[in-house]
């Protein structure tokens, strides 16, 4: 885009004695620290969205001094995050949502959430029940995705 307005995701850069004041700007500084107090993050990701549930803009801040483990950890769980499954869950050891796990890739699992997530019989505001009714197919042809490179 030709400006950072206009995009719909925006990574910020910045050096931890930065992170802060970064937040800030972006949240107030008074949900910044609550964000400071309850998270104390190293990275932080978060997004607007429509009275449809729909995703309109999200915001990554990452630091960059910080190992390069740490760095990639962050960027790809914000990043994710970013674009929908926004919650940490503690309950699935094997998933980049989970604080407790560092990963530092983007392994298969979480391949299949963000697939699922954005396929396209899969729409912001659905309920629990049509979402069941076309898990099964989505799931099939997201399996074939990952693993062939091709859906059916």
């Amino acid at each position: 885009t030709a400006t950072s307005e206009a995009a719909n995701v925006r990574v910020k850069l910045v050096r931890d004695r930065d992170l802060f004041r970064t937040i800030a700007t972006f949240y107030g500084v008074d949900k910044a620290r609550e964000i400071r107090t309850s998270l104390d993050p190293q990275c932080l990701s978060g997004f607007r969205k429509n009275e449809q549930f729909e995703i309109e803009h999200s915001d990554v801040i990452l630091t960059v001094d910080v190992s390069d483990f740490t760095f990639l950890d962050c960027a790809y769980e914000e990043v994710l995050q970013s674009l929908g499954p926004i919650n940490d869950t503690a309950s699935v050891p094997w998933t980049m949502f989970n604080d407790n796990v560092s990963m530092g890739y983007f392994d298969v699992y979480d391949q299949y959430i963000l697939n699922l997530l954005y396929d396209p019989r899969i729409k912001a505001g659905m309920t629990v029940q049509e979402v069941k009714d076309v898990l099964p197919q989505v799931l099939a042809d997201v399996r074939i995705f990952l693993f062939h490179g091709h859906a059916g």
